[in-house]
């Protein structure tokens, strides 16, 4: 494996005989260091601008608004076929088969797709909503997953029906495909807008932020049990870094079907740890309970009443629930369904009952977890002021003690770990899409190698790069959903009368 890592690595970083490593030191050498930290205050300022407005009111007017109206199309087809969608999916999991060459069968595809949006957002995006929306918030994440259910559904419907088989044989759609194929050249400029803005958003949010999770889930665990020092820590975030890379390349290189044998195990398995261990909290607090609840309906109206005047904002309850909801399942983003165009199907509505289970997994049912982990656990919520992942892990610890930390530490690393893998798998269909098969393989080994950068770097400015570009992702699939939601209508239709079109 190494010689082709270095051959790939020679290729991408050698340009008409110029060492990479040179003309970088050419570049650098220009900027002195006043000049460099007005460049990054620069970028820094444009980029938290355009952040505040991609994730603020339009985009989620936008978002829920799209959700809502193609619910409305559907006539409501998340809630009406919800049984249905739940035995169709759960019965296919336990439905052994093989996939046909250049495929994985359709529960790889949900998993390689849950494998990206179950993720450190489930366990730090949901402290963090309700630390400053208060309780409230969970309800309000719960409605934005409903709209969103029916959103993901459109997207792998639509990304199941328009996809192609591509030089190598393999089956790739999303977006960019049913963009392309859906709405014709006319609007091919939004299908390599999309491609290029998932590709700079792969590096930051599907990579190097989620190994940075990793490091520093290993290092509380090996912290809290004296194994190393605060000290060591370095050396332990470079140790990791390779082995991650290492990892990374081993599995993506091994194309598709390698990146659904690992996540149809390592999915059910993080998944179902950390639904044991919230549950267990939920069991030995069930006192409790119905007060959270209480708590959570009356929050999301009146703030002030539950969290003692520190949130008195309904509207920012609001944000906060539907902004963490929408991150944290993918729902009008598109990229849940590059995934789920790879599944060995021949019914796209059927597939796309899979969008619809990916949802309700991800956020009413972990995201939920996790929200009552905090609130029925004996802590203190510091609402109005920032929260991540360690008001979770004081949830954890204050009712079983410091020992669950290991398991809380595995469980973050199984979350960030599959995060990478399923962005990888992202990443490579978009750059596939602007150029070709070709340089997919290259792309996977320069993927791998920003593991080692997210394990010894801070990240703050690249963390918040990447989150622009990912809500700028969601613009072009939007408008092709909008446009498509037509189609969305009649393959519903079509199916349930039993005359669904086969797509391959």
């Amino acid at each position: 494996m190494f010689p082709f890592v270095y051959k790939q690595v020679e290729r991408m970083f050698f340009f008409s005989g110029v060492h990479f490593c040179d003309m970088l030191i050419t570049i650098f050498s220009y900027f002195n260091k006043e000049r460099l930290y007005f460049m990054l205050h620069t970028i820094e300022t444009i980029n938290s601008a355009v952040n505040n407005f991609i994730w603020g009111i339009p985009a989620m007017v936008c978002i829920i608004g799209v959700g809502l109206y193609l619910s409305i199309r559907t006539h409501f087809l998340q809630i009406r076929k919800f049984p249905y969608a739940i035995r169709t999916t759960i019965g296919r999991m336990f439905h052994k088969r093989n996939a046909s060459e250049g495929a994985i069968t359709p529960f790889q595809a949900v998993c390689t797709a849950l494998a990206a949006t179950v993720g450190t957002g489930n366990i730090a995006g949901v402290a963090g909503a309700i630390a400053i929306g208060g309780p409230g918030s969970v309800f309000w994440m719960w409605v934005s997953a409903v709209l969103g259910m029916c959103t993901k559904f459109s997207e792998v419907t639509l990304a199941v029906y328009y996809r192609e088989k591509n030089a190598d044989g393999d089956l790739v759609g999303g977006p960019m495909y049913y963009i392309k194929n859906g709405l014709g050249r006319r609007f091919l400029w939004l299908a390599y807008l999309f491609a290029g803005f998932g590709v700079l958003t792969v590096f930051g949010t599907g990579n190097a932020t989620q190994v940075n999770t990793i490091t520093t889930a290993v290092n509380s665990a090996l912290i809290n049990f004296h194994v190393i020092t605060q000290e060591q820590t370095s050396i332990t975030n470079l140790a990791i870094g390779i082995i991650i890379t290492v990892l990374i390349a081993l599995i993506l290189l091994g194309g598709i079907k390698r990146i659904g044998q690992v996540t149809e195990k390592l999915v059910p398995f993080m998944a179902l740890l950390y639904i044991v261990l919230a549950l267990g909290i939920v069991v030995l607090n069930w006192r409790v309970v119905p007060g959270v609840f209480v708590s959570i309906f009356e929050g999301a109206f009146s703030p002030s009443a539950v969290t003692g005047g520190v949130i008195g904002s309904m509207f920012l309850s609001m944000k906060k629930g539907v902004s963490r909801g929408i991150f944290s399942n993918e729902a009008g983003l598109g990229t849940g369904s590059i995934a789920h165009a790879c599944a060995d199907t021949g019914k796209p509505v059927k597939q796309g009952m899979f969008g619809i289970f990916e949802v309700f997994t991800d956020t009413i049912l972990i995201c939920t977890l996790t929200a009552l982990v905090i609130l029925c656990s004996p802590i203190t919520i510091p609402y109005g002021q920032a929260a991540g992942a360690e008001l979770t892990i004081q949830g954890f610890t204050s009712v079983y003690g410091n020992w669950v930390s290991i398991f809380t530490a595995l469980a973050m690393c199984c979350f960030a770990f599959s995060t990478i893998l399923g962005w990888g798998l992202y990443g490579a269909r978009c750059i596939e899409f602007l150029f070709s098969s070709k340089v997919t393989k290259p792309f996977m080994v320069v993927y791998s190698f920003v593991a080692i950068l997210g394990a010894t770097t801070d990240l703050g400015l690249m963390w918040n790069i990447a989150d622009t570009f990912n809500g700028l992702m969601a613009i072009p699939n939007l408008i092709a959903l909008f446009l498509l939601s037509g189609k969305v209508a009649q393959l519903v239709k079509d199916y349930f009368s039993g005359n669904e079109y086969a797509s391959f």
